[in-house]
């Protein structure tokens, strides 16, 4: 299979410092975090600023409470995201080596679990403060998408989260031994770069949906923003895991796929990624109704 696009030779450090007995090396990644949670709180006090987006109410929070917040959303990133990979991906192996969960410089975050996690805190966050938790989750999930957008670019970068392989003039031929173990191949692997599928679809077309919808007055009607976002999020990676190579963990020689749940013998089943969506997708429904009877009624 032949590669149209060829793999950018980029580290996955930008700069890395020797001094003596510490090295402190910035990552692709961890600058895709920093610089996205900046983004997402630039539209965030953006949106709670303009009173013309909130007719008839006032903005959930103020700007020194969305600052203050920011603190429990990096926190639930951290910890929602590691736990959430430890619990849905590789609980034996941890269960096993729990002196490893706290090593977060190895690798392993879940979205599923970060996205708890930041919920977990801003429920917290709102009914310490009393806040309307609809109204700032609305707030907040405007500014998201940019965050996925730049994790999504990082993760190509550092050559992780690769797809399926593919025939596509579009696959890429990804580094590494693991990326190149593909049965029945003769010669470099081309897979999908099912990561830059889901910074298109997660980050940009998500983020310019819920921008436009916001300044539309979808801020008017609580739940209808977050309804969308967890339900574009959940469809968007539903869609993606089918071009997406599983997790090493769930495949089996029986199981070449890597799905959790199987339909019978016909080798169609879901991967965890689309099993954990499939909640997001109905609780965004749900608000989305929600929001919409609301503004019945209203009428």
């Amino acid at each position: 299979m032949q590669a149209l696009i060829p793999f950018p030779q980029i580290s996955p450090e930008i700069f890395s410092l020797d001094l003596g007995f510490f090295v402190f090396s910035l990552r692709w990644y961890a600058l895709a975090y920093i610089v996205g949670i900046l983004i997402g709180w630039r539209l965030t006090l953006q949106l709670l600023r303009n009173e013309a987006l909130w007719p008839g109410r006032e903005a959930p929070a103020n700007g020194e409470q969305l600052e203050a917040l920011m603190t429990w959303i990096i926190l639930g990133v951290v910890i929602g995201g590691r736990l959430g990979f430890v619990l849905f991906y590789q609980p034996g192996y941890y269960l096993q080596n729990p002196g490893e969960i706290l090593m977060v410089w190895q690798g392993g975050m879940s979205f599923h679990g970060g996205m708890l996690g930041v919920i977990a805190g801003i429920v917290i966050f709102c009914w310490r403060q009393g806040i309307p938790l609809l109204g700032m989750t609305d707030a907040v999930s405007v500014g998201v998408p940019p965050a996925l957008l730049l994790g999504r670019i990082a993760n190509f970068i550092n050559g992780e989260l690769w797809g399926r392989p593919t025939d596509l003039p579009w696959g890429v031929v990804f580094p590494g031994q693991m990326a190149q173990n593909c049965p029945g191949v003769v010669g470099p692997c081309a897979r999908h770069p099912s990561q830059l599928y889901e910074a298109g679809m997660e980050g940009l077309l998500l983020g310019a949906l819920l921008l436009a919808l916001a300044y539309r007055g979808g801020l008017r009607w609580r739940g209808y923003l977050t309804g969308v976002f967890l339900t574009g999020y959940g469809l968007a990676r539903f869609i993606v895991e089918f071009a997406r190579q599983a997790d090493a963990q769930f495949i089996t020689p029986d199981n070449p796929m890597g799905n959790v749940i199987e339909f019978g013998a016909t080798g169609t089943g879901l991967s965890m990624g689309q099993l954990l969506s499939l909640p997001m997708i109905a609780v965004g429904l749900g608000l989305i109704a929600y929001a919409l009877r609301a503004r019945a009624r209203a009428r």
